[in-house]
């Protein structure tokens, strides 16, 4: 079988492969978490429209500070993150949306095109509307992002990275996100009667 065309990637070659790079770039790098750069982000668009909000300063650990702050944080970490965007965890972000357009684009379509972007399991309990789809799909993505913020981390972060280094707190993600997901699957994906 050739690994990089399939028609679906085996669940445990995955895994195996996650694990790989993570453990690569936890020990080359830094651990891998991205909610941080939507905030990046957010501040690149805010910067353009107020110029006076990032500012280099050389009394600021980093070398920048902000009107704002949260970009203040760790000595002006964000601020310099939004001056000078180009950096590890930023393209690395960029490279994830296309590392997944790379994957879908490996495997090999499906007879069936309405059953990749609404599943099986996804019409039987919710039926085959592409706009509730999307409307239910950009909800959870918001919750999930509002809540790795909240938190102070994202999933990659908290739960594979922290996880990965032994951190109570990503154990204690994890859980939780278990606790919350299982119930609220099977609610969301129980089958009509």
């Amino acid at each position: 079988m050739n690994l990089l065309k399939a028609k679906e990637w085996d669940w445990k070659v995955s895994g195996v492969l996650l694990g790989l790079i993570f453990i690569i770039t936890v020990a080359v790098v830094k651990p891998i978490g991205v909610s941080t750069q939507f905030v990046i982000l957010d501040g690149i668009f805010w910067k353009s429209i107020n110029k006076e909000l990032i500012v280099k300063d050389d009394t600021a650990k980093k070398g920048y500070s902000s009107t704002n702050p949260y970009f203040n944080k760790g000595g002006g970490k964000y601020a310099k993150n939004i001056s000078e965007p180009l950096n590890y965890s930023f393209v690395f972000v960029v490279a994830m949306i296309f590392g997944g357009f790379l994957a879908y684009k490996l495997q090999e379509k499906k007879e069936d095109k309405d059953e990749r972007v609404i599943p099986k399991v996804w019409s039987e309990s919710l039926g085959n509307s592409h706009m509730k789809r999307y409307i239910y799909s950009f909800i959870g993505g918001f919750l999930v992002l509002f809540g790795a913020r909240l938190a102070g981390g994202c999933s990659s972060g908290h739960m594979m990275s922290g996880m990965m280094q032994t951190s109570i707190s990503g154990y204690l993600f994890a859980f939780s996100t278990f606790i919350v997901a299982i119930p609220v699957a099977i609610v969301l994906f129980r089958k009509g009667e």
